[in-house]
């Protein structure tokens, strides 16, 4: 059990409602991948749309993130994938406290070839907000498994991406 009160999580709270407005920013997300997550502005990679629930992301297909086999190289569309799933963990831990996040585990299954804009979606945000607070409650880590779904513009799938969270309380 943590030694500090912890406050639930709450959707209408001000500061998250401008947080998830950053988030849905265009410019803003452009400045934060080119400090924080580099790769992700030299992909091109794109915030679409984020809330509590549910987050969508695009990548293009073009010379940055094209392989040998004139598709979209599999390390960009994890990166994709992750932020996707990475996005609603932000916003679950949004002002709870010095709670750490980890990726421990990645899984994925390519089932098309990936040669055009490709929208990964991940719609965990009400089971990753429970893994947050079941680690808040138990002082323990927990780790949860996500899915991110990438389609291509047709709407196909392209791929499933498995994605194993770990939260903890920092002490």
């Amino acid at each position: 059990m943590p030694d500090r009160i912890i406050p639930p999580f709450d959707p209408e709270k001000p500061s998250l409602l401008k947080a998830i407005r950053d988030l849905n920013t265009s410019w803003k997300m452009r400045l934060y991948f080119l400090q924080k997550l580099p790769s992700c502005w030299f992909w091109g990679v794109r915030v679409k749309s984020c809330n509590p629930d549910k987050a969508v992301v695009t990548i293009p297909f073009g010379w940055r993130t094209q392989n040998p086999f004139r598709s979209i190289y599999f390390a960009a569309l994890c990166g994709a994938a992750e932020l996707s799933t990475g996005l609603l963990a932000i916003i679950a831990l949004h002002e709870r406290g010095r709670i750490s996040m980890l990726i421990t585990q990645i899984e994925a299954s390519f089932t098309k070839k990936a040669a055009g804009l490709t929208t990964f979606t991940c719609d965990a945000g009400v089971d990753i907000r429970r893994a947050v607070q079941d680690a808040i409650d138990s002082g323990e880590g927990k780790t949860i498994r996500v899915l991110s779904t990438g389609r291509n513009e047709k709407g196909e799938e392209v791929c499933k991406m498995w994605l194993t969270w770990s939260f903890k309380v920092k002490s």
